[in-house]
């Protein structure tokens, strides 16, 4: 004779079941997402550099969504005026923000040299993964600070997707329009162009072929504001400019 244990007794137990294995597989699932606690970089710089040079204009691609332009007291008449018929001739205000004076300049200069050489700056480093995981993606930036003016800091942000194996070694070089400074203080000038800037290089993130990451505590991922298209290397340089 077979004992059949009560219904209640049946669903008990495999609520209990159900919520050991629940509570099993949650430590897994969040890691799969989380940043690394240890705060020393997965990632060691070996040597890093940067000089002019004169490449083509798609190698200076920017994969961050640009900022959005400022709403302005002349936006808000121009959109009330516009629903009463406007006259003909009326210049949309948005046009004259420097955001959107710099935006169309950027336009008119990329497309007037498309494919074309263009004066800019290298960037490079030598890295090498000193993590036990397969590395994918690397977001990293050249930081200068002016020694004459210390408050005028300028930060060249990439974004590298690179396959780098553990305790593999990988040379990485971006392309950009923007050099150390935009502004340089006039006591800097007299000297040399080495001697202006205090350097650092600083790896912010660094994603997995697991899907894990690891980030820099005073890095925020969210400021970066990528494109859709930004970790495509298809139609890409392999280092991108932020």
């Amino acid at each position: 004779m077979v004992f059949e244990p009560p219904t209640i007794v049946r669903e008990t137990t495999m609520r209990v079941l159900l919520l050991i294995l629940s509570l099993l597989l949650i430590p897994e699932s969040s890691a799969q997402n989380s940043a690394s606690e240890d705060g020393k970089s997965p990632v060691v710089i070996i040597t890093s550099k940067w000089f002019r040079d004169r490449q083509p204009i798609d190698n200076a691609v920017s994969v961050s969504v640009p900022p959005v332009a400022a709403v302005t007291s002349a936006d808000k008449i121009y959109e009330r005026q516009r629903r009463v018929n406007d006259p003909a001739g009326v210049r949309d205000p948005k046009a004259d923000t420097l955001d959107a004076r710099g935006a169309e300049l950027d336009r008119i200069v990329q497309e007037s040299r498309e494919s074309q050489p263009v004066d800019g700056f290298a960037y490079q480093i030598k890295v090498q993964n000193a993590s036990a995981k397969p590395i994918r993606n690397i977001f990293w930036e050249y930081r200068f600070r002016e020694i004459a003016k210390p408050d005028n800091v300028a930060r060249r942000q990439f974004l590298c997707s690179v396959q780098i194996k553990p305790e593999k070694q990988r040379d990485l070089q971006a392309f950009s329009l923007g050099g150390p400074s935009d502004v340089v203080n006039v006591k800097s000038l007299a000297k040399d162009s080495n001697k202006q800037f205090e350097e650092a290089v600083l790896i912010n993130r660094v994603e997995f072929a697991d899907g894990t990451f690891w980030q820099r505590k005073d890095w925020n991922f969210d400021d970066v504001k990528l494109t859709a298209t930004a970790r495509d290397t298809k139609n890409l340089p392999m280092c991108r400019g932020l």
